[in-house]
């Protein structure tokens, strides 16, 4: 029996590894072929709020834990008043 599960382990992953080693990206082909026709399509634009910067969200962030830590929160309510920081931006 425990050899039979061995040979199962390894037939699995045997079947496994070629699966991924087929799905590995490959170098294009040096050659290139221009399309007979081309059509252009009307690009469309969508306005976005700009989204804070990295090092902001993470001083926000930072500020909330450091008056989480000053009220002495833990669990839920640490979680909650830190929610209800960020979305003001650090002020409470």
């Amino acid at each position: 029996m425990r050899i039979a599960t061995m040979f199962t382990t390894a037939a699995f992953v045997a079947l496994f590894s070629v699966s991924a080693m087929a799905q590995t990206a490959t170098t294009p082909s040096t050659t290139t072929t221009t399309p007979s026709a081309t059509t252009s399509t009307p690009s469309t634009t969508t306005t976005t709020k700009p989204k804070a910067t990295k090092p902001a969200q993470t001083a926000v962030s930072k500020a909330c834990s450091t008056q989480a830590d000053a009220k002495g929160l833990h669990g839920k309510a640490r979680a909650k008043f830190r929610s209800d920081c960020k979305k003001n931006g650090g002020k409470v």
